[in-house]
C-alpha cells in the first residue's frame, strides 16, 4: 500500500493518519480514516473496480465526483459509487462483475420527511457558493448550504499553486488549497449559515420544494430563492480506444494527488491544453509522477502562456496542433499514439509518435451543472447561479462573481440592502477576461545593478507582483489588474516578487558582487525533486531551450515565501536575463517508443455507461434520426446512471459532424431526479447525524 501514497509533498502536509481495515474481493488491505473507496482502492494499487456485462470491458474511476457510475462497487452488499462513499472499518467490498445479485434484505417503513423552510437555498460549497454565503451571512439571511463532499472549497481543496486575479478581491498569491480553508472558517463564523456536507442535491420539484440526501436520509427544503453554485462537470473526447481503464478526467486525477494524497500513476499523459490540464501535469510533477507530454489540438494552448512555460522549462514538452489518435492496451491503457493535425484539424500522414503510459488525464473543457437552475426556473421559483454553474471562468472570477451573487440575492430579499456598485460588476468582467496580447521581454540596463526579470510576457488578470514590491518598483501597465506587469524604479533584491508570482514567471538578476557572473534568483516549489547548494542544475530560457549547466548557490526556504523556495545561481552575465528555470525531469522520460502495441480497440466510445459506440448513433443520425430520445431508446445511449451527463456532448459533435444544425436536434429529455438514488430512501425515516 505505502508505495501508491504520497509521502512527500513540496506544498501539501502529510497528516498521521489512523488505518482501517477493510475488505476486497475476500482480501484484506487498509484505507487510511475518512478516505473514500476509490482512493484506498488506488492506494493498494487496484484502479479495475470491475467488469462491464455487456462486453467485460474493465471498470475504473472516472469523474471522482459523482457525476458517473463507472467506479461502483458492491460495500457491505449495496452498490454504491466508490468516490464518494467512506471506507468502514471491517467493510466487505467487491467489484461488480457483470450484473451482480443483490440480497433483498432491506425492508422500508413509510415514515414522515422532514420539510425545513430557509430564506435561501445554496447548491454547492466551492468558491462561488462559499462567497455567496459570506454575503449573505453578513446580512444574516438565513441560508442553506448543502455540499456532496466531506470538506467545503469544491475545487479550491484541490488547487496547490497560487492564484491569479486581484490581491484584495480573489487572493491573488494565495494558494487555492488555503483559500478554500480561508472561505470555509469565513462561513463557519457566521449564525445565519447552515452547512450540510455529504448531501446531495437531488432534484427542483413543481411544488418549490428541493429534495436532498442529507448524510444518506432524505428531507426536502422548501427555500424562497435558490443560488445554483454547482460547479461545472469535464467533457470526454472521443478517440479509439477511449474507454480503457485508467482513462480519466483532471478533476479525478487532482482529487486523488491533492485531496487524497494517493499516487494513481507513473507515468502520465494529458490531452488538453487549457489551464485545466496545464495545471494538473504541474500537479503531477510535484507528486513525483512523470508526465511524458501535453497534446492540445490548437496551434497555442488556450490556457495562461505561464502555466504552459512552466511546463516546458521543468522539461514537459508540449505537442500543439497535435490531437490523440488511439489508446492502446488490454484493460488498461499501456500507451498512447498522437498525431499532427491540419489547420483544419485533419490529421497528416506519417507524424503518429506512440508514448508508453500507464494514465491518460482528459481535460478538454468544462459545461455548466446548470440543470438546478433550469428546474426551479420551470417551477416558477426565484434562482440565481454563479461560478461555473453560470459561466466557465478561473476560481479567482467566481469567488468574485459569487460575492455579486449574494448580494444579489440578499437585495431580493431586504430591500433595505445597499445597492451593488457598479466597479463590481466592472472587476467581474476583468477577472473572467480570457488570455490577452502577448509582448516582448522588456529591454533593462545594466546600470541598475540588481532588478527583477519579468517572464510573464501575456495580459493575463494577475497583480500580487505590484503590490507586494517595497519600493513600488513592479507597475502595471494600463489597467491594474490585466495589464502586464514592468520594472520602473529602484530594486532592493528582496525577491518578495519572485516568490509570490503564481506562474514563477519572475527572476531576479543581481550583478552587484560580480558584474561577470551575476547571481540569478529563481522561484521553486517541487521540494520533492530536492535541489540543494552545490547541485549542477541545467538552467533554461522561457521555452525550455537549455542555456547551461551552472553551481547552486545557495537555497532559500523561508516560511515567509509561502513554500516556494528561492534557487540562487552563478551565471555568465550574457545569459542572466535569459534564464527563467531549470529542468528537473530527464529527456528520455519524453521519447517517443516504437513497441509492440498488445491491443488495438478501434472503437470511439460515446456512452460510456451503456458502451454504446459511434458508430452505432452515427449509422441512426445518416438514416435521419434527429431525436436524441430515439437515439437512446435504440441504442439506450443515454440510458445509463450518469443520465448522459457525459455521452450528451459525443452525440451532438456527432451531429455537428454530420452536418446537423442544432435547431434540427431534439434533446433527451432529462430523468426527474439528476442523481441515481435507492427508492427505499424516498420512504423517509433514519438518522443524518
Amino acid at each position: 500500500m505505502s508505495q501508491n501514497r504520497i509521502k512527500e509533498h513540496p506544498i501539501l502536509p502529510i497528516p498521521d493518519r489512523e488505518n482501517v481495515r477493510f475488505f476486497w474481493n475476500k482480501k484484506p488491505l487498509l484505507a487510511k480514516k475518512g478516505e473514500v473507496i476509490s482512493s484506498a482502492l488506488f492506494a493498494n494499487g487496484i484502479k479495475i473496480f470491475g467488469h462491464h456485462p455487456k462486453d467485460n470491458s474493465a471498470q475504473g474511476i472516472f469523474c471522482a465526483n459523482g457525476q458517473c457510475a463507472k467506479c461502483t462497487v458492491i460495500a457491505n452488499a449495496k452498490p454504491v459509487k466508490s468516490c464518494m462513499t467512506l471506507v468502514k472499518e471491517n467493510m466487505d467490498v467487491k467489484s461488480v462483475e457483470g450484473l451482480p445479485k443483490l440480497p433483498n434484505t432491506e425492508k422500508h417503513e413509510i415514515n414522515d420527511i422532514e420539510i425545513l423552510e430557509f430564506d435561501v437555498l445554496i447548491i454547492g460549497g466551492g468558491p462561488a457558493g462559499l462567497s455567496a454565503a459570506v454575503q449573505l451571512g453578513e446580512h444574516n439571511i438565513r441560508t442553506l448550504i448543502v455540499d456532496d463532499k466531506n470538506e467545503l472549497g469544491g475545487k479550491l481543496v484541490l488547487q496547490t499553486h497560487k492564484f491569479f486575479g486581484s490581491v484584495e478581491d480573489s487572493y491573488a498569491g494565495t494558494r487555492g488549497n488555503d483559500i478554500g480553508k480561508m472561505l470555509a472558517e469565513k462561513v463557519r463564523k457566521l449564525n445565519s449559515l447552515t452547512v450540510w456536507r455529504n448531501s446531495i442535491a437531488l432534484y427542483v420539484y413543481k411544488d418549490k420544494k428541493v429534495g436532498i440526501l442529507k448524510n444518506d436520509v432524505y428531507k426536502l427544503i422548501k427555500p424562497k430563492i435558490i443560488l445554483n453554485a454547482a460547479g461545472a462537470r469535464e467533457k470526454f473526447l472521443r478517440f479509439k480506444g477511449n474507454a480503457l481503464a485508467g482513462i480519466y478526467g483532471a478533476g479525478a486525477f487532482q482529487t486523488l494527488v491533492n485531496r487524497d494524497l494517493v499516487r494513481p500513476t507513473k507515468r502520465l499523459f494529458i490531452v488538453g491544453g487549457g489551464n485545466v490540464g496545464l495545471i494538473a501535469g504541474y500537479h503531477a510533477l510535484q507528486a513525483g509522477i512523470e508526465v511524458v507530454g501535453l497534446v492540445e489540438a490548437l496551434p497555442k494552448c488556450g490556457g495562461y502562456k505561464v502555466h504552459a512555460d512552466k511546463l516546458k522549462r521543468l522539461g514537459v514538452p508540449i505537442y500543439t496542433s497535435h490531437t490523440i489518435k488511439q489508446a492502446h492496451g488490454e484493460e488498461t491503457i499501456e500507451s498512447v499514439t498522437i498525431c499532427k493535425i491540419d489547420k483544419n484539424f485533419q490529421e497528416i500522414p506519417n507524424t503518429d509518435k506512440t508514448f508508453s503510459c500507464d494514465t491518460l488525464l482528459i481535460a478538454v473543457g468544462l459545461e455548466p451543472v446548470n440543470e438546478f437552475a433550469l428546474e426551479a426556473e420551470k417551477a416558477g421559483m426565484k434562482v440565481f447561479s454563479a461560478g461555473d454553474a453560470k459561466e466557465i471562468a478561473e476560481a479567482s472570477s467566481a469567488m468574485f462573481n459569487g460575492k455579486i451573487a449574494g448580494l444579489q440575492v440578499a437585495r431580493e430579499l431586504r430591500k433595505d440592502i445597499e445597492d451593488i456598485p457598479s466597479s463590481w460588476y466592472e472587476k467581474a468582467e476583468i477577472l473572467k477576461s480570457e488570455p490577452g496580447k502577448t509582448v516582448d521581454y522588456q529591454n533593462i540596463e545594466n546600470n541598475s545593478k540588481v532588478f527583477p526579470v519579468i517572464h510573464c510576457l501575456q495580459e493575463i488578470p494577475c497583480n500580487p507582483c505590484s503590490t507586494i514590491c517595497p519600493t513600488n518598483s513592479v507597475k502595471i501597465k494600463g489597467d491594474p489588474i490585466t495589464g502586464l506587469p514592468y520594472f520602473e524604479g529602484k530594486c532592493i533584491g528582496c525577491g518578495k516578487c519572485v516568490a509570490i508570482c503564481p506562474g514563477l514567471a519572475i527572476t531576479l538578476v543581481d550583478y552587484r558582487k560580480n558584474e561577470e557572473f551575476p547571481t540569478v534568483t529563481l522561484p521553486y516549489e517541487l521540494k520533492n525533486h530536492k535541489i540543494e547548494k552545490k547541485d549542477q542544475i541545467e538552467c533554461v530560457d522561457i521555452d525550455g531551450n537549455i542555456l547551461g549547466e551552472y553551481k547552486v548557490k545557495r537555497v532559500i526556504d523561508s516560511p515567509a515565501n509561502n513554500r516556494t523556495q528561492l534557487i540562487q545561481a552563478e551565471v555568465p552575465a550574457n545569459i542572466a536575463k535569459k534564464i527563467a528555470s531549470f529542468h528537473i525531469q530527464p529527456d528520455e522520460v519524453s521519447r517517443p517508443e516504437i513497441k509492440n502495441i498488445t491491443k488495438i480497440d478501434d472503437e470511439e466510445m460515446v456512452c460510456l455507461c451503456e458502451r454504446v459506440t459511434a458508430k452505432e448513433v452515427r449509422k441512426l443520425i445518416k438514416k435521419g434520426v434527429h431525436d436524441m430520445n430515439q437515439i437512446k431508446a435504440i441504442t439506450r445511449a443515454g440510458m445509463g446512471p450518469c443520465g448522459a451527463k457525459t455521452c450528451d456532448n459525443l452525440i451532438k459533435q456527432l451531429f455537428r459532424e454530420e452536418g446537423i444544425s442544432q435547431e434540427k436536434i431534439v434533446e433527451n429529455t432529462r430523468r426527474p431526479v439528476f442523481v441515481e438514488v435507492p427508492l427505499g430512501k424516498f420512504a423517509g425515516g433514519g438518522d443524518d447525524e
